[in-house]
């Protein structure tokens, strides 16, 4: 847990749950092993909080810097973050023909975290790779001072003793809808579908009808359920990510803070029509995305810090792990809002995020770039009739897709290599 509350709970990526997520980038050439290698090591300076290895201090899983290089592979095939073959750190590379992908412990960093260094790898290879000038504004690269608010607390000045969470209730439900109990779930038929769809027509279609992007999809995956299973009566529950750093005025910050906003929706929305259900799930979305609420649950995140400080740390290991393996929603929908990596944009074909299916059935990762929503549709089951009724959801509001691809959900995992007696 760190010395703050706000330091990354490193053993919530524990080798039963990996909490492994990363991006996965198509470029326009084949992708060369050596430069990326290069380019990774360049950064170092500049990203030093991305190059560290963990040992047990003060009661607690904290990080020191990792002089070894970070290990990047010509395979697709997962390895053990931690670990002596990924000599020790929580992040590792790995591509195959023109893509590349970065598998990180999810406990340290999220998606808008971890996007200012995907940024400056980029433009760090492509340069290397292309010889080609590149104007460097925009990008964080070495030789730059690090500011407090990269690194630092997050929410500096947010008064704490001021926020009330008496009132403040629990959003999860305990009878919702779960695919897991309908299809096998084993970890070798996860599946992961990549589609692209047209940034204009997905816009064009939340803006006529009040949504947006993430509200719409969660929407059609709803309804996809129903499609599939109409005899269930459960309520199908999705959490959107929100980035509680940008709500509260920082976007600059590298440590995860994603917060819950759970939108359901119960069997009587059926037969409602698709604009009335998004524009209801839109409200309850920037409710629960507002300042006060995320005021709340940071307040409730520094309280359970707090309180679990003193216990002994492999308490606090089997505490968390037990937290982490509950199921809280149906589906998770997460949209990393980046619509372009500027005069890198000619060099990349497709942006997409890849995250684990094991705390919800479903995981959908939706990127924006060159004028289409890169969508990852990620199952914890093997079966496609889900991914074909949401297929048909899109074509009924006339949402054209094209299927770029399939393939097993290959993420690392976990072991904590040379860190005995514990539980992880």
């Amino acid at each position: 847990m760190g010395k703050n509350f706000y330091d990354p709970i490193i053993y919530k990526s524990t080798s039963y749950i990996p909490f492994v997520a990363g991006p996965s980038v198509v470029l326009t050439e084949p992708i060369d092993g050596k430069l990326l290698s290069e380019a990774i090591e360049e950064l170092r300076s500049r990203f030093p909080y991305f190059y560290v290895r963990v040992k047990v201090e003060d009661n607690d899983l904290v990080f020191e810097p990792n002089p070894l290089p970070v290990v990047v592979r010509n395979s697709w095939e997962p390895i053990n973050l931690y670990s002596k073959e990924a000599n020790y750190h929580f992040m590792t590379f790995k591509y195959e023909g023109n893509r590349f992908m970065a598998e990180v412990a999810h406990s340290v960093t999220d998606g808008a975290g971890f996007l200012p260094y995907l940024k400056s790898l980029l433009y760090c290879y492509i340069t290397k790779k292309t010889g080609v000038k590149i104007n460097p504004e925009g990008f964080r690269l070495p030789g730059e001072k690090i500011s407090a608010s990269e690194v630092g607390n997050p929410f500096p000045n947010l008064d704490f003793d001021a926020i009330d969470i008496s009132a403040s209730k629990n959003m999860y439900q305990n009878d919702f809808y779960r695919l897991r109990e309908k299809f096998s779930t084993d970890r070798k038929d996860w599946q992961i579908f990549y589609l692209n769809l047209p940034e204009d027509n997905v816009m064009s279609f939340c803006k006529s009808n009040g949504g947006t992007p993430n509200v719409l999809f969660a929407v059609l995956l709803a309804k996809a359920i129903r499609r599939i299973d109409s005899e269930s009566k459960k309520t199908i529950t999705v959490g959107v990510g929100v980035d509680c750093k940008a709500v509260m005025g920082n976007t600059e910050n590298y440590k995860a803070f994603v917060g819950p906003a759970i939108l359901d929706f119960p069997i009587e929305q059926e037969n409602v029509d698709i604009a009335d259900i998004i524009r209801t799930e839109r409200r309850k979305l920037k409710e629960q995305a507002s300042q006060e609420k995320i005021q709340c649950f940071l307040k409730k995140l520094k309280t359970g810090f707090e309180q679990m400080s003193q216990l002994p740390l492999q308490t606090k290991i089997d505490l968390t792990q037990k937290a982490c393996s509950t199921q809280l929603e149906t589906i998770g929908v997460s949209y990393v809002k980046i619509k372009t990596f500027g005069p890198l944009d000619p060099y990349i074909q497709e942006l997409y995020g890849i995250g684990e299916p094991g705390f919800t059935d479903i995981v959908f990762e939706i990127q924006c770039i060159n004028n289409k929503f890169c969508i990852t549709f990620i199952q914890n089951f093997s079966d496609e009739i889900l991914f074909n009724a949401f297929l048909k959801e899109m074509e009924n509001i006339g949402i054209p897709y094209e299927i770029k691809g399939k393939e097993p959900c290959r993420l690392s995992g976990i072991r904590y290599d040379g860190i005995e007696g514990l539980n992880i």
